[in-house]
């Protein structure tokens, strides 16, 4: 829930966020509890900042860096734990890019992305094409999911 600071006159209000009560902090503690992980503080600010614009793409640097502008008091150790957790549960996905860069997925069902190399950003493709692809699994396999990263640069 954004609530409105005190207003000083001639300069604008900066919003303000209640992570403890808020609407959002509700709902959050809900989707952890849901997924049998405890509501702590440091879970629903995060969570908090994953999940309140709709499906993200973000590393946990990212998330640091939200958290500190907010200033959350967040470790980055506690961002790249809870990340993890979130992860094991089922909140978010995973996606390993290039060595050692962990982006993670809001949107958690099997979709397909690109990848801008010049600008490092992961973002979903508008159509799904996994469907077009002719896979067959090995035998004594089944598929249970496929994983698309096209990676593009700016055309120069």
């Amino acid at each position: 829930m954004m609530t409105q600071s005190t207003l000083t006159p001639g300069k604008p209000a900066k919003p303000t966020y209640d992570w403890v009560n808020g609407a959002l902090a509700r709902l959050v503690r809900e989707k952890l509890r849901a997924v049998d992980l405890r509501p702590t503080r440091q879970r629903v600010s995060i969570a908090s900042l994953l999940f309140v614009a709709g499906d993200r793409h973000v590393t946990a640097e990212q998330v640091f860096a939200e958290a500190q502008a907010l200033k959350m008091p967040l470790s980055r150790a506690t961002v790249y734990n809870t990340l993890h957790q979130f992860a094991d549960a089922g909140l978010v996905r995973e996606i390993a890019l290039y060595g050692s860069k962990v982006w993670y997925d809001t949107k958690t069902g099997s979709h397909c992305h690109y990848y801008d190399e010049d600008h490092s950003v992961l973002f979903d493709m508008e159509q799904d094409v996994t469907h077009q692809l002719q896979l067959k699994a090995p035998k004594g396999k089944r598929i249970v999911g496929v994983d698309v990263i096209v990676r593009v640069a700016d055309d120069n």
